[in-house]
């Protein structure tokens, strides 16, 4: 039996063994080259074999895939969980409303546009719709006239309308 024989006959079900220890198809053939390529090193470095794996190797194939697909999923995970605390200490633009009612993509939609608002008319609506702060109050806590707080408050709330019936129409 060749390369391409041995592969056609087996290649099916160890991807559908990687598939199920990784999200996705990609990430699974991604997983079978790597666990491969570690079966042949170790199998290589053990008795020096370099032809088409017997049907013995095959448990410890398998077994090479799925350390290979934890890997990934390891790797995976600790990459997303740097990037999300470096995201978090720049700036979560994501996390506006932590939101599980029936309002949720309106609300996902509502902190992903203010998101998008520059950070001075931002700060404004924050503080007065959540903070519940008069224009006197936001314009001496930023110190700004209180005339500038109102201003980027009305500015803030159109580009929010804008934003807002532009993906409405979207849809």
């Amino acid at each position: 039996m060749n390369w391409t024989e041995w592969f056609q006959e087996h290649g099916p079900g160890l991807l559908l063994y990687a598939r199920q220890w990784t999200p996705s198809r990609t990430e699974a053939e991604e997983a079978l080259q790597d666990g491969f390529v570690r079966f042949w090193r170790s199998r290589a470095a053990r008795d020096g074999t370099g032809g088409v794996p017997s049907d013995t190797d095959l448990p410890r194939l398998f077994v090479a895939i799925k350390h290979a697909a934890f890997d990934r999923g390891r790797r995976r995970r600790r990459r997303h969980e740097r990037e999300a605390a470096a995201a978090e200490q720049l700036y979560d633009r994501n996390g506006w409303f932590e939101a599980t009612a029936p309002g949720a993509e309106r609300a996902r939609r509502i902190g992903q546009a203010l998101g998008e608002l520059p950070a001075e008319q931002r700060e404004v609506i924050v503080m007065k719709i959540w903070g519940g702060l008069t224009f006197r109050q936001i314009g001496e806590a930023l110190r700004i006239p209180q005339n500038t707080a109102a201003s980027r408050y009305r500015y803030a709330l159109a580009a929010l309308r804008r934003e807002l019936q532009r993906e409405d129409a979207t849809r």
